[in-house]
């Protein structure tokens, strides 16, 4: 727990809740700080510290707990001004907002008195929670398969052995929900709390990506590491149907690809901005002056309309659970081509170091890792498609033979 200690600020003091009027300085804030933070792989801490002070830490936590219990189109809100400056922070804030949002819903069954201390530590302290679910040889959990990371149970609680990956806000959370098996004779799979206080775990920095550089998504290693008993999290049968969850159905994919919708409009804002002030001596005006320039931006704005409109309609619930996941791979797929387009049309400046464009582009790529994926959408897609289509077409066939 070495990094992590070293690391982290001292707590703050406890901050109440506060409606999110102040989301453009907030934006402004992040986005100062943005560069440094993706050149050095740092993990903004600050951007936290503003977070809680802002009382946005437990903006999605039920009332009955002393969260905001605020609703999808208000997270979805705040996480669009936090990505605008800094993804990565947004990326981890999200995080929290699922996981605190489901607090009363399919995570009912865990213990009451975790669920207060899990929103109280976030507002006295700004404590963090996260799930750390991806493995070296399992990969996504959501390709199918069991953990190699071991629950064993003891006589005062359990005993954690493993290692994760990509564990985003490795270096800030107080909370990791480790998705781990039991040592049972017949095992059973869910999520086990362990509180950055408890012995047995470290971080070891191996996050050295291409984009979301500030978001310390470092290898976490478990070694024996205890935990009390209600500290498993309603482990069940491998088999066993998982508890319908909306917060995850609903509120991920959008959430989620907000992040990139946001990192699209911060790069579509450079890109305008340097038509603006680019003023080649051979035309002897500005380039948005030039109309295959504002054709482009144009394009641009149509793809991140397109973006807006499906990110309110899903977070309204105007579109159906269904087919949120098919939000996500829009919006993704439209902030990545919006980028590219940008990329393509400003050419060296692009691509310098010293214009964060290439930053955006780097960090827009990332939305097509989060689950779920381009493929298992499109897939499913198709598949209900035509399994809705089929008994209509074989009673045309019937009719007409």
């Amino acid at each position: 727990m070495s990094v992590a200690a070293r690391l982290r600020p001292a707590p703050a003091a406890a901050a109440p809740f506060a409606d999110p009027s102040s989301l453009a300085d907030l934006t402004a804030r992040f986005a100062e700080t943005a560069d440094r933070h993706d050149r050095d792989a740092s993990f903004p801490f600050e951007n936290f510290e503003a977070l809680r002070a802002a009382g946005l830490l437990t903006l999605t936590a039920p009332k009955a707990l002393g969260g905001g219990g605020v609703d999808l189109p208000t997270a979805l809100e705040v996480v669009r001004a936090v990505a605008r400056g800094e993804p990565a922070t947004a990326l981890v804030l999200v995080m929290q907002y699922l996981f605190q949002a489901s607090l009363s819903g399919v995570r009912s069954g865990w213990p009451e008195a975790v669920k207060r201390r899990i929103v109280e530590s976030s507002l006295s302290q700004g404590a963090l929670i996260n799930a750390l679910r991806v493995e070296p040889d399992l990969g996504t959990p959501a390709r199918g398969g069991l953990p190699a990371t071991i629950a064993r149970r003891t006589d005062d609680g359990w005993r954690i052995t493993g290692r994760k990956i990509y564990s985003t806000g490795s270096v800030a959370l107080t909370w990791m929900i480790v998705w781990a098996r039991t040592d049972e004779p017949e095992p059973r799979v869910g999520g086990f709390l362990v509180h950055k206080d408890a012995p047995g775990w470290r971080i070891e920095a191996t996050w050295d990506h291409t984009g979301l550089r500030a978001s310390a998504s470092h290898d976490v290693v478990f070694e024996d590491t205890p935990i009390p008993f209600e500290h498993a999290l309603s482990p069940t049968l491998p088999g066993a149907a998982p508890a319908p969850d909306p917060v995850m159905a609903v509120w991920a994919p959008v959430l989620t690809s907000a992040i990139y919708d946001a990192v699209a409009r911060a790069g579509r804002d450079w890109f305008v901005d340097w038509l603006i002030d680019r003023k080649p001596a051979n035309l002897g005006a500005s380039l948005s002056t030039l109309p295959r320039f504002q054709e482009l931006v144009g394009e641009i704005d149509g793809l991140l309309l397109q973006n807006r409109v499906l990110l309110d309609g899903a977070a309204r619930g105007d579109i159906g659970a269904a087919e949120t996941s098919l939000v996500k791979q829009l919006v993704t797929e439209n902030a990545i081509r919006a980028v590219e387009k940008a990329v393509a049309a400003s050419g060296n400046p692009g691509l310098s170091r010293a214009n964060p464009l290439q930053r955006h582009y780097r960090d827009v790529l990332c939305g097509r890792i989060h689950t779920p994926q381009g493929d298992v959408v499109l897939t499913t897609a198709g598949r209900a498609a035509i399994a809705s289509r089929t008994p209509v077409a074989a009673e045309e066939k019937a009719r007409s033979g």
